[in-house]
């Protein structure tokens, strides 16, 4: 006769209990129990103790199986986790935060990454297993990257000229400000000073209707704003954008001249060359523009960007002027106005909704349809998916939906379009932080926030994922041979449509520890880091208004002396990075790995608000202490 003891522990969120009938099976490597019935789990966040009596030891176990049916009502019940402890003193330990619901029976196998050495019998069970499980996962996850594939695939078809399917909205729960719970106005503002009372009066918003005019403000919004990887070191002006050195003149400074301020990296382009020719709509009878400009900006001694000069089409020629900051006010804002607008667009469909939402939503299926609960890999990664595949769904029943808002200005043809076109930019050193930075010439721009903090936080994910990798995979032939891993992999590659649309450098398979462990870095910041880089400013710095316009109701001028300003505005359960209330790591290591994570992210905060508090306006969208775990809002 065996005893093992085990420990039931129900999840602490509200109605996680059940009145429902619970029962358990240890299955172990020589054998398995039989139904022990696990009593009183009605009470959310208790722990239920049991004997349960074998008549032979079953050797290491392996898994459990929790039973489940009901006796009069359905109550569905959310187990945390099992804890089984075998005659011999072993404890196993089962990790499974999920919801059983209904009459069923649900495997978890045991919680260690690293397993015991195999008997044959073991094997086959863990194999047996292994498929039921992701098969279950591929059955439950088949079609729901459905709406992304249906997003890529249509772009080409609204560049084609031919209507698009409408992606089904599918029932969510959560909330979301995509687009900062932006809202139409029907009425028109008197003056600027009027478009003040649609915010609260705080820090951030003031300084913002204060400054929106500025230069220095309008240039530093390139670094440390909604979308700092747009912007790009210039060394050769392109062709279609024709600025001549007596343009700028007056701006470089007296005695510089443009040709050496390209040379010496001090000109800087911004290109929203995929907003060109998009279809729009019209808002209550009124016609909506797109413009594609092109912006030249010049660091000056004092290290601050200013812009020097502005192109509203991509196409050079008497009907498309240059705009300098020596023309009249007017002329000159009306310039910086139309940036602002495509600026929004360009953040808000590419740098935060296809970078972020739309690739969060990919890691997150093919993690989920791939990778066991056991393997630490799903443990690692699982966190920070937390409610992304629920405020995507959000997002596409009301915000990027036909007939949602930013169907209203631009059409859901051109808004499948400008993401497509998107698509097709994207590359692996784009999405790697350390690379996209010198790709893009911007390694020793001075007041680069956004840059400093984010590489900061790069490395403390660098670093413990590489404990992890290092603690789970001891060479790179564990990382070849692991087959659910190359599995992944490739589902990303494939439904992130780099298959149909091929990039130097993304890869569909990984073959070294140093190779996985640049991928998941990559995952997991983009999955936090990242988005909380391009979605946290929302507010701060959309809610004046003009400062990020989403619509324009008169076309882009085709000569100067004709500016005049008329906008029309669309006003635009936390878990924060390193916390992770789910206990999926059994081991010591992982653990401590963990802690030395949060510690590394408590001196990137701490160094964050000391520079903070001499400023006049803060940079905090990386502050650890804002920055969330997932894509969940």
């Amino acid at each position: 006769m065996a005893t093992y003891k085990v420990t039931v522990a129900t999840g602490d969120m509200v109605e996680a209990g059940t009145s429902n009938s619970i029962s358990i099976t240890l299955v172990g490597s020589y054998g398995e129990s039989r139904q022990t019935t696990v009593s009183f789990l009605s009470l959310p966040g208790k722990e239920k103790s049991l004997s349960v009596h074998c008549g032979q030891d079953l050797g290491p176990i392996v898994l459990i199986r929790l039973h489940k049916w009901r006796l009069f009502l359905e109550d569905a019940w959310f187990c945390k986790d099992v804890r089984v402890t075998a005659p011999n003193g072993t404890l196993y330990r089962f990790p499974c935060y999920q919801w059983l619901e209904g009459v069923t029976t649900v495997e978890v196998r045991e919680g260690s990454g690293r397993t015991h050495p195999m008997v044959d019998d073991k094997l086959q069970i863990l194999k047996e297993h292994r498929h039921r499980e992701l098969a279950a996962r591929q059955e439950a996850y088949r079609s729901a990257l459905r709406p992304w594939r249906t997003w890529v695939m249509a772009g080409k078809g609204a560049r084609e000229g031919k209507k698009c399917a409408e992606v089904p909205p599918l029932a969510c729960r959560g909330a979301s400000h995509f687009l900062s719970g932006f809202l139409l106005r029907h009425s028109s503002w008197n003056s600027l000073d009027e478009m003040r009372t649609i915010f609260s009066r705080t820090q951030v918003p003031e300084y913002v209707a204060k400054h929106w005019q500025e230069d220095d403000f309008f240039g530093s919004q390139f670094l440390n704003g909604n979308n700092p990887i747009i912007i790009h070191r210039c060394t050769t002006l392109p062709l279609k954008f024709p600025v001549t050195p007596e343009m700028v003149a007056g701006s470089l400074g007296g005695g510089t001249d443009l040709g050496k301020e390209l040379q010496e990296g001090r000109i800087f382009i911004v290109d929203y060359k995929v907003l060109e020719n998009i279809p729009t709509d019209t808002i209550y009878g009124r016609q909506q523009y797109v413009a594609a400009p092109l912006c030249l900006l010049h660091q000056g001694t004092d290290g601050l960007l200013r812009p020097i000069a502005i192109q509203l089409s991509q196409t050079p020629g008497p009907r498309s002027p240059i705009f300098l900051p020596s023309d009249d006010e007017w002329d000159w804002l009306l310039a910086k106005t139309w940036v602002r607008n495509a600026d929004f667009y360009s953040h808000q469909l590419l740098t935060h909704l296809l970078r972020t939402h739309l690739f969060g939503e990919v890691f997150a299926i093919a993690t989920l349809r791939h990778l066991p609960t056991c393997h630490p890999l799903f443990k690692l990664l699982i966190p920070h998916f937390h409610f992304t595949l629920h405020i995507n769904t959000l997002a596409r029943s009301v915000l990027i939906n036909q007939g949602g808002l930013i169907d209203k200005v631009m059409t859901y043809e051109g808004l499948l379009l400008v993401v497509q076109r998107g698509l097709e930019q994207v590359t692996y050193t784009s999405l790697c932080l350390p690379d996209d930075i010198r790709h893009r010439g911007m390694s020793h721009v001075p007041n680069y926030h956004y840059r400093d903090d984010g590489m900061s936080l790069w490395e403390a994910i660098e670093s413990f994922v590489t404990g992890i990798v290092t603690f789970y995979y001891d060479g790179d032939a564990a990382v070849s041979g692991d087959t659910e891993l190359q599995a992944w992999v490739m589902d990303i590659f494939t439904n992130g449509s780099w298959l149909s649309h091929p990039h130097p450098g993304i890869p569909s398979s990984l073959q070294t520890v140093m190779e996985l462990i640049k991928f998941l870095t990559m995952v997991m910041f983009t999955c936090s880091a990242q988005h909380a880089a391009v979605n946290n400013g929302q507010y701060d710095l959309g809610a004046f208004v003009p400062n990020a316009p989403s619509s324009m109701r008169h076309p882009p001028p085709s000569e100067k002396g004709r500016a005049f300003l008329q906008v029309h505005v669309a006003v635009s359960l936390q878990r924060l990075l390193g916390q992770y209330p789910e206990e999926w790591f059994t081991e010591a290591e992982p653990r401590r790995l963990i802690r030395a994570f949060q510690g590394q992210l408590e001196e990137i905060r701490d160094r964050i608000e000391e520079r903070n508090h001499l400023a006049e306006l803060r940079y905090n969208y990386l502050n650890p202490l804002e920055t969330e775990n997932s894509i969940s809002i």
